[in-house]
C-alpha cells in the first residue's frame, strides 16, 4: 500500500524588499527609490522600464511609512481619547478621521479608559509611531497630563476638554449658549423646580462650564428668580441606583405646591442613567419629570414621550479640529485659536409642558 503523499508545508511567503527590486533590476536601491519619487524624471527610459518590470515580477509595494518619513512626515495622527465608550468620543472620532483621510492622513487611536495618569504615556506610545501631531479629548488634568514638554515638539488641538498647561487651538461646543437653550426651554414649558445631574466635575473644564452655565441661567431670571429653583447632583459612575433614586423623589419632594420638575442630563451617560431610574421608579417623562439631556443618542428618540437633547456637532467638531491641526502641520503660526460651536436643541415629548 503506498503511503499518502505528504501535504507541502505551508511555508510563509518573505515580502519582497526594495533591494531585492535592485537586485531583479540590476540597479541600486537608491535608483529604485527615485524611481517611486519620481518616476522616469530622473532615469533613463530603459532603466524605469526594468525597474517597473522587477517590480511587478516581485509583485513589490512599497512601505507608505518609509516613504512618508523619508520625506519627513508619517502621515500620522494620533487621537487620544478619555473614554471610547462614550458615543461623544466615537462621533468625534468619525469626523476627525474622515477629514484626515480626505487629507491623505490615517489616524492612530489611544483610549485612556478614563485613567487621567495614563496620558502622558499615551502621547509617548503614539510619538513612537512618529504622528505627526495630535488630537486630544483628554481629561487635561492629573500627575500624567500632557503639557508643552511632553508633545515631543508636535503640535496638538484639544476637544471638549481644555489643558491648564497646554496652550493649543481649542473646538468645542459653546456649553454656555447651549445650556441656556435648555434651561429656558424648561422654564417656558413651565418646568420651574431644576436639578443639573453631571458626572463629578473633577477639575474637567466642559463639565465645570456646564454647571456654572446652569447656575448663571438660574441667576440671569431675575424677578422671576423666586419662581424657578435649581440643584445640582454630581453623580459618580461608582454610586448606586439608590443615590440617584433617592435624588429624584427628594427633588419631587422639595418642589413647591404646583411646580413642576425637570432634569438636565450632562451626557448621554447620566441621560441612560436617568432613564433608568424613571423607568424603576413608575414615572413617565414629562409627566412627573420634565428633562433635557446634553449629547443625541440614537435612543433619546425611542424612551416615551421622546427624550429632549441638545445636539452636538461631532462630526463638524472633529473635522473642525482635523482642519486645526492641518492648519498647523502646513505652517500656519500665531496664538491658539478658539472655535465653539452651537447645539441643536431637539425638542420631544419630555420636556413639553401640559
Amino acid at each position: 500500500m503506498t503511503p499518502p503523499t505528504p501535504a507541502p508545508s505551508a511555508t510563509p511567503r518573505v515580502r519582497p524588499t526594495i533591494a531585492d527590486v535592485a537586485a531583479e533590476a540590476g540597479v541600486s536601491k537608491a535608483t529604485v527609490s527615485r524611481y517611486f519619487n519620481h518616476r522616469e524624471r530622473l532615469l533613463s527610459p530603459d532603466i524605469a522600464a526594468r525597474v517597473e518590470a522587477a517590480i511587478a515580477k516581485l509583485a513589490y509595494v512599497p512601505s507608505p511609512m518609509a516613504q512618508a518619513l523619508s520625506h519627513g512626515r508619517s502621515r500620522l495622527i494620533g487621537l487620544v481619547v478619555a473614554d471610547i465608550t462614550n458615543p461623544y468620543s466615537v462621533a468625534v472620532l468619525r469626523g476627525a478621521e474622515k477629514a484626515c483621510q480626505e487629507a491623505g492622513y490615517l489616524v492612530m487611536l489611544f483610549n485612556l479608559g478614563n485613567d487621567r495618569e495614563r496620558e502622558r504615556a499615551a502621547i509617548d506610545a503614539l510619538a513612537s509611531y512618529q504622528v505627526d501631531g495630535f488630537i486630544l479629548n483628554t481629561l487635561g488634568q492629573g500627575d500624567g497630563q500632557a503639557d508643552l514638554h511632553t508633545l515631543h515638539g508636535k503640535p496638538a488641538v484639544l476637544v471638549d476638554r481644555r489643558h491648564a498647561g497646554l496652550a493649543a487651538d481649542f473646538v468645542s461646543l459653546d456649553n454656555e449658549g447651549a445650556m441656556r437653550d435648555a434651561c429656558m426651554h424648561l422654564v417656558q414649558q413651565g418646568w420651574h423646580h431644576l436639578l443639573y445631574i453631571t458626572q463629578p466635575l473633577l477639575g474637567v473644564s466642559s463639565r465645570i462650564e456646564r454647571t456654572a452655565a446652569f447656575r448663571a441661567c438660574l441667576a440671569a431670571q431675575g424677578a422671576e428668580a423666586a419662581l424657578v429653583r435649581g440643584e445640582v447632583l454630581e453623580l459618580a459612575a461608582e454610586q448606586g441606583d439608590e443615590v440617584l433614586d433617592q435624588a429624584l423623589a427628594g427633588l419631587r419632594e422639595r418642589a413647591g405646591p404646583g411646580e413642576r420638575c425637570a432634569v438636565v442630563a450632562g451626557n448621554s451617560v447620566v441621560t441612560l442613567r436617568v432613564a433608568a431610574a424613571v423607568s424603576r421608579m413608575g414615572w413617565t417623562f414629562g409627566q412627573e419629570l420634565g428633562f433635557v439631556g446634553f449629547d443625541d443618542p440614537e435612543w433619546a428618540p425611542l424612551i416615551r414621550p421622546g427624550l429632549s437633547t441638545v445636539a452636538q456637532p461631532t462630526d463638524a467638531i472633529g473635522h473642525r479640529a482635523a482642519q486645526c491641526l492641518l492648519d498647523r502641520l502646513g505652517g500656519l503660526q500665531g496664538p491658539p485659536r478658539e472655535s465653539l460651536l452651537p447645539g441643536q436643541l431637539m425638542v420631544r415629548g419630555s420636556s413639553l409642558g401640559d
